[in-house]
């Protein structure tokens, strides 16, 4: 694996979401059962919904603050060494052309 800390967070934010929606397709298939045990259920799992949302909120605010401070550090290095970028981007231009050459 050779994802980085936030491509992790952006694949949890994913799974989240998708868990979410699982359980809340799951509340609303069992709208119409009835007993002790199923309105307890119900509750604990809508109470846990909500928590999982504010959550999730919370994370999805974090990895737009890390990108955006990510942006404005690499936008600080260009102006501060232009020509490094340059060499930069040239050399990773360079091996991007041999590896394609390679196919």
């Amino acid at each position: 694996m050779t994802g980085s800390i936030p491509d992790a967070r952006e694949q949890l934010v994913g799974d989240m979401k998708a868990v979410i929606a699982d359980a809340e397709e799951l509340l609303k298939a069992t709208t119409g059962a009835t007993g002790e045990r199923i309105t307890a259920a119900r509750a604990r799992a809508e109470e846990t919904l909500r928590a999982a949302r504010q959550k999730l909120a919370g994370l999805e605010d974090a990895v737009v603050d890390q990108a955006k401070e990510a942006a404005r550090a690499a936008d600080e290095y260009v102006r501060e060494h232009p020509w490094g970028a340059v060499g930069i981007a040239a050399v990773a231009g360079l091996l991007l052309g041999v590896m394609i050459s390679r196919r």
